[in-house]
């Protein structure tokens, strides 16, 4: 299985293949409007500006999971995206990241990204039920033109901060 295996939901609930996407460079995030990292759909925003004519595609995947800081309607989520930031990118219906009902996506996104660095090793690693866990709103991963996961960036990395990879893959 790969990335442009998947289907997904847009904002409406319309069934979205990510074989739409092949040969672009992709930042897909789980995201909240009313996260204290929300402000990131401004530095996101600049991105795609930039480079969308390069082959950049950003993909943002609503989720609710983190103390409920995803409230509200799709269509009410990706309003508020468009009225606030600007965000012109593909906004796609709320998803869960972890868990029993994780989107497959997700679950694609992190086992993939969990081969990009050394296993883990001790009893408390052993421990967690999912090491691989998204651990707040606004983790990002970056995937290159053929789909391969490349890079898993956490929340509290600012989108400008991937400047450099995406430069490198484009």
């Amino acid at each position: 299985m790969n990335l442009y295996d998947f289907t997904v939901s847009d904002y409406l609930g319309n069934p979205v293949s990510l074989s739409k996407y092949k040969g672009k460079v992709l930042i897909v995030f789980n995201s909240a409007t009313g996260c204290g990292y929300t402000p990131q759909y401004a530095g996101l925003e600049k991105l795609y500006e930039t480079y969308k004519d390069a082959g950049l595609e950003i993909l943002d995947f609503p989720c609710n999971q983190f103390l409920g800081q995803a409230p509200g309607s799709n269509q009410e989520i990706k309003a508020f995206c468009e009225m606030k930031y600007g965000v012109q990118f593909d906004v796609f219906a709320k998803v869960d990241v972890n868990g029993r009902h994780a989107a497959p996506l997700f679950q694609f996104l992190k086992e993939e990204a969990a081969k990009l660095s050394p296993k883990k090793k001790g009893f408390l690693f052993k421990l967690q039920k999912d090491p691989n866990a998204i651990k707040w709103n606004f983790t990002k991963f970056i995937i290159d033109r053929d789909g391969k996961v490349v890079k898993r960036v956490e929340p509290s990395t600012p989108p400008e901060e991937m400047t450099e990879d995406l430069k490198n893959l484009l």
